[in-house]
């Protein structure tokens, strides 16, 4: 038997003896309904849980945000405390060495007022 032989035999409904008719048998296989909901049921569960996981990580990483943002607040207060401390402490410097601080007289109390 040939190979062209063979396969047309799988594909006769009754393989007599020198007939030379073929038939395909055009079966196809379909999901039932309840295989089908159950597929569905099993996809939404991981779309769920993929959902979950992704939230998880935002919300942990919002915290991680929170807490940083907190830091750069209290060190940009510290920062300009710090700015402002510097500035006053420049300014008494410069005033006792400006030329007109310099020019200045200094008066020393002739009387007292009683």
């Amino acid at each position: 038997m040939t190979y062209s032989s063979s396969v047309a035999l799988g594909r006769r409904r009754f393989a007599r003896r020198h007939q030379n008719a073929v038939s395909f048998n055009n079966h196809e296989r379909t999901i039932g309904p309840i295989s089908n909901t159950i597929i569905l049921v099993i996809l939404s569960c991981l779309i769920g849980l993929l959902y979950l996981t992704q939230v998880t990580k935002t919300n942990a990483n919002g915290y991680s945000l929170d807490d940083l943002q907190k830091q750069h607040t209290t060190l940009q207060q510290e920062h300009d405390d710090l700015e402002l401390n510097a500035a006053r402490l420049q300014s008494l410097d410069r005033v006792a060495n400006s030329p007109s601080s310099q020019s200045l007289v200094s008066v020393s109390p002739s009387a007292t007022v009683q």
